[in-house]
């Protein structure tokens, strides 16, 4: 398969991964009824989320820099959110305000990728910011639109 072909975008809605919620040694000790709420929480439901996300990523980035594609895929990703910033159903006027302004400054930062040997989330040398990636992307999908209505039979017929 031709990964060179695929455009990748994966967005995260900003869990904290900064946040240290629970300490291996505490989840030890628990039973079930502490797995399944403890502070407010649901451990497992939050362990699950977390490693599903970074599987994926991992998994994808795996596959795009084995076949020479990693510029091809974008994970553009706020993991350092606290507080009603990184709660999913806070849709008050203020917290909505706050989330624009992240969002705004997310767009500044540089481009990151996963480093394959640490796992760690790590800023790419000389690879400009989430913005210029994201204008980049734009760029070749709209050639890519345009290219395939010039070759579509469709395109053709309602035009005349």
């Amino acid at each position: 398969m031709d990964y060179g072909r695929f455009l990748v975008i994966s967005v995260d809605t900003g869990s904290s991964k900064a946040q240290k919620k629970y300490s291996a040694q505490k989840a030890a000790k628990w039973g079930i009824f502490e797995w399944l709420q403890n502070g407010g929480s649901s451990p497992i439901v939050d362990v699950f989320t977390q490693a599903s996300a970074d599987m994926v990523d991992l998994h994808i980035s795996v596959v795009f820099q084995a076949f020479h594609s990693q510029e091809n895929y974008l994970r553009i990703q706020e993991d350092t959110l606290t507080g009603t910033a990184a709660s999913v159903d806070v849709a008050t006027k203020e917290n909505l305000n706050k989330l624009v302004e992240i969002g705004q400054s997310l767009l500044k930062k540089s481009v990151s990728r996963v480093n394959l040997d640490s796992g760690l989330f790590e800023p790419i040398e000389n690879g400009g910011t989430n913005e210029d990636a994201l204008k980049k992307f734009a760029k070749l999908l709209s050639g890519e639109k345009r290219f395939r209505d010039l070759k579509s039979p469709i395109s053709k017929e309602t035009s005349t």
